[in-house]
């Protein structure tokens, strides 16, 4: 009789989901699946509404990432209004762009996944968490909380609130940058890259002692997709998007205006999250990743100098082939962390920030729009359709944790296969199953929604039926 385990829900990260792993009668892994069983209803329920409120709409997606889909929805909105928005319009929206990668990768990186690479797979669970890092390196975890709290001050400095802003508009942006704000953020940035050197420290240190882990751990080849810069470098609000082959070739790049040429959905019928995959190759030769590590194996260099260094290190570990070992997804987000904070400086140094010239005035005239950016876990895409009065008619969002979806459910696969023993099971066999998820940094919210309040329960049957462990999560 198969037996079942099944871990839910899937902790630290954003949103709920659980993984269900099925034994054989030796307690062997057979397979393994992730799922995510909340209903998505955003795409629905903005039908009937004004194009020009989608960027406030939308953003109530999510807490994590909420600046993501406001810049996205604003780009959308800008192809509607049919209008090229004003240089420093665009610099500021990127400029809340790049406080919400500092904080949401800091806090992913430090608070989230740090447990796990700082106090150990099989730390008690009573101290592998935030409070854990605290007791053993407070000052640590002090320089972790300014970084995140530096990349809120940013988007509350320059688009009035840190959460949920309605500061980007169809056009632009609806009010100019302060000299007050510019300095302050200036005087900072240089503590903050201090700060996430020591991050890089930290994940450098983990990789060199388990290299053999890292380079294994969900591990196996997958197309890469993300944006990039007209000359390739690494780039997150804006440019053309970027298709990598699980090879390493670059087969196609194009404007994200086309994205539903190349971009096919396959659902399955144990999620209800779908799998994106590359159409000229095919479900599920065409799986791809998105993300740090997706962007920096595309990328051919990073604009920014002590970000570029850093770069060069990553493209070293699989001697410029693609990296594949799901847990260097934490050590890419580190270096796109030193980019955010170095072009954080590039746009406050500008002349052009200051300008009062941020928003040019348009009506509806075309009948679609697309807005793309690379949120902190991966390109994030909003497309509306609209009437000629500027009414709502139809709605697709495909979410960075979207596109991942087939990578998460294979790194489980992968990871449960390794590390869980049926006829012995430990926490820590399954806190590596759910490290696998945490590589990716899901934001379930963003592609889900439910409410409520769900506790971890995992129960393993013999094949008579008889209990024989328990492992309980209040």
């Amino acid at each position: 009789m198969e037996k079942k385990i099944t871990i839910s829900p899937v902790t630290r990260i954003e949103g709920h989901a659980r993984v269900t792993i099925h034994l054989n009668d030796e307690g062997k892994v057979e397979n393994a699946f992730f799922h995510v069983d909340q209903f998505r209803g955003f795409e629905k329920f903005s039908e009937g509404r004004y194009f020009a409120e989608m960027p406030v709409i939308t953003e109530r997606i999510c807490g994590i990432c909420p600046v993501s889909h406001h810049l996205a929805s604003a780009k959308a909105t800008d192809e509607i209004i049919g209008v090229e928005i004003p240089r420093t319009a665009k610099l500021l929206r990127e400029l809340i762009h790049m406080g919400q990668i500092i904080q949401s990768h800091s806090m992913h990186f430090f608070e989230l996944a740090g447990p796990d690479l700082i106090l150990g797979w099989d730390a008690d669970p009573k101290i592998r968490n935030v409070v854990g890092l605290i007791q053993q390196n407070p000052d640590l975890a002090l320089k972790a909380v300014k970084l995140r709290k530096f990349g809120q001050r940013i988007i509350e400095l320059v688009a009035g609130r840190r959460i949920h802003p309605s500061f980007a508009v169809p056009g632009g942006v609806n009010s100019s940058l302060s000299p007050s704000a510019r300095d302050e953020i200036l005087s900072g940035i240089d503590e903050m890259i201090g700060y996430i050197k020591e991050g890089i420290k930290l994940a450098e240190d983990f990789i060199e002692k388990n290299k053999e882990l890292c380079d294994k751990f969900a591990s196996f080849p997958t197309g890469y997709m993300g944006l990039v810069k007209e000359d390739g470098s690494l780039e997150l609000y804006d440019g053309k998007i970027r298709f990598m082959d699980k090879d390493g070739n670059i087969v196609k790049e194009f404007k994200p205006q086309y994205y539903l040429r190349y971009i096919g959905e396959k659902v399955e019928d144990w999620s209800y999250l779908k799998f994106p995959y590359y159409k000229p190759l095919g479900y599920p030769n065409g799986v791809y990743r998105v993300g740090p590590l997706a962007r920096l194996n595309i990328a051919d260099k990073i604009s920014t100098p002590l970000a570029n260094e850093e770069f060069k290190k990553f493209k070293s570990i699989n001697n410029g082939k693609p990296v594949e070992g799901s847990i260097y997804y934490h050590y890419a987000r580190l270096i796109e962390t030193i980019y955010a904070l170095e072009r954080a400086r590039e746009i406050l140094e500008d002349p052009e920030v200051m300008s009062p010239n941020v928003l040019k005035v348009g009506e509806v005239t075309n009948e679609e729009g697309v807005g793309v950016v690379e949120a902190p876990r991966g390109t994030l895409i909003h497309h509306y359709w609209v009437d000629e009065k500027g009414t709502i008619e139809k709605v697709n969002l495909i979410v960075s944790t979207g596109h991942n979806n087939w990578a998460m459910s294979k790194a489980v696969e992968m990871v449960a296969k390794a590390f869980v023993d049926g006829k012995n099971l430990k926490e820590g066999m399954l806190n590596r199953v759910e490290g696998a998820i945490r590589c990716y940094d899901p934001c379930l919210s963003c592609s889900t929604h439910a409410i409520g309040k769900m506790p971890l329960v995992v129960e393993l049957y013999d094949k008579d039926g008889n209990i024989i462990d328990v492992i309980k999560r209040d």
